[in-house]
C-alpha cells in the first residue's frame, strides 16, 4: 500500500488465471457456493443456517423445515435461488466469463462485442445477461462520501444535429437529453444518479443524501443551483469555469469531470447509444468499477453481490 500519496495499482484477475479457476461448470458453482455462503449454506428466505441437503442426485439443492409448511413439505431452494442466476437456462461459466469481460473493461464491453466472443446463441440472451449483472453492481451499503468531494452535472445523450433524419428531434439546448448528478470523493468513491432538472431543490436534495455533513469541502462549479449549500452546514467553495478558472488550490472539480469523461467515451465508443431507460444501469456498472478498482478481487465482490 502507498502511504505518500501515489497511485496505487492492483493487481486483478488474468484471462490466464479466469480459465484455470473456472476450468469447468463444478468449478463456478463452488466459488458461487463460497462467496455466497462462505461458512455453509443458509436458506434465503428466514437465514436458517441448519438445513438439510435434498438427495446426491439434486445437488446444490437444500431444504429449509424452519420456514417451510411442515416437516414433509420443507421449503427447498438451489444455491441460485434469489440470486440474478435463477432460473437461467445458460451455464454459470457463461454467466461468470461475462461478468469478466465487462468487469475487466475500463470502457464497458458490448453485448454485440460479447456476443461475438462467447458466441452465446443470440444477441438478446447477451444482452439481458448483461443488464442483469449491471442489476446487481448497485451497492447496496452506501455511505455518505467523506473528506474534499466534488458535484457536478452532466448531459448524456447524442447532438440532435447527429441523429439520423427521421430522428431528429429539433431542438436546442439541454432539451431531450438526460442529466445526471455526480459526487466523487477525492480518491475515493463516486455516486452518481439521473435527476429531472438542476435546480436548487434537486441538486441540494441530492448533496445531502450523497455526501455527509462532515465533510471538509464541497467544491462545485459556479451553477447556481449549489449557492445554498453553505446554508445548509457545508464548506461549499465555487471553481469559476466561465472566466477560465479550473484550479485553485484544492478547488476544483477535475475528478468528477475526469469520470464523466470516461463514462461518456464508454456510452459513445463501446454502447453507441444508450436510453434514459436503461442508464441507471449503465451508471452502476462505471460506477461499481470505479469504487472498486483498487479491489483484487473484484470479480470475488461482484459475484458475492449477485
Amino acid at each position: 500500500m502507498a502511504t505518500n500519496g501515489d497511485p496505487v495499482f492492483v493487481q486483478q484477475m488474468t484471462l490466464a488465471e479466469f480459465d484455470a479457476t473456472f476450468s469447468n461448470e463444478t468449478a463456478c458453482w463452488t466459488y458461487l457456493m463460497l462467496r455466497r455462503w462462505p461458512t455453509g449454506p443458509q436458506c434465503p428466505r428466514c437465514g436458517n443456517d441448519h438445513v438439510y441437503e435434498c438427495g446426491a442426485t439434486r445437488a446444490w439443492h437444500w431444504q429449509c423445515k424452519k420456514c417451510g409448511k411442515n416437516n414433509r413439505s420443507p421449503y427447498r431452494f438451489s444455491l441460485k435461488t434469489k440470486t440474478i442466476f435463477e432460473e437461467t437456462k445458460k451455464p454459470l461459466l457463461m454467466w461468470f466469463k461475462v461478468l469478466y469481460l465487462m468487469l475487466m473493461s475500463r470502457k464497458g464491453m458490448s453485448a454485440w462485442q460479447l456476443h461475438r466472443m462467447l458466441g452465446t446463441g443470440s444477441y438478446e440472451t447477451v444482452w439481458y445477461m448483461c443488464m442483469r449483472l449491471r442489476g446487481a453492481m448497485k451497492d447496496p451499503e452506501f455511505r455518505q462520501l467523506m473528506g474534499i468531494v466534488e458535484v457536478d452535472e452532466t448531459a448524456i445523450s447524442g447532438k440532435d444535429k447527429n441523429r439520423h433524419w427521421d430522428k431528429k428531434k429539433h431542438i436546442t439546448g439541454m432539451s431531450g437529453k438526460t442529466t445526471v448528478i455526480g459526487a466523487i470523493s477525492r480518491k475515493g468513491n463516486v455516486v452518481c444518479q439521473i435527476i429531472e432538472n438542476t435546480d436548487a431543490a434537486t441538486l441540494s436534495r441530492f448533496v445531502r443524501k450523497a455526501v455527509s455533513d462532515r465533510v471538509s469541502l464541497v467544491a462545485t462549479d459556479e451553477h447556481g443551483g449549489y449557492n445554498y449549500l453553505n446554508a445548509l452546514g457545508y464548506n461549499h467553495e465555487t471553481i469559476m469555469h466561465s472566466a477560465g478558472e479550473y484550479v485553485r488550490g484544492e478547488i476544483h472539480t477535475n475528478n468528477i469531470e475526469s469520470f464523466w469523461a470516461l463514462l461518456k467515451r464508454g456510452i459513445v465508443g463501446t454502447y453507441h447509444h444508450v436510453s434514459a431507460k436503461y442508464l441507471p444501469l449503465y451508471l452502476a456498472e462505471f460506477q461499481f468499477r470505479h469504487n472498486n478498482r483498487r479491489e483484487a478481487d473484484i470479480f470475488g465482490k461482484a459475484v458475492a453481490g449477485a
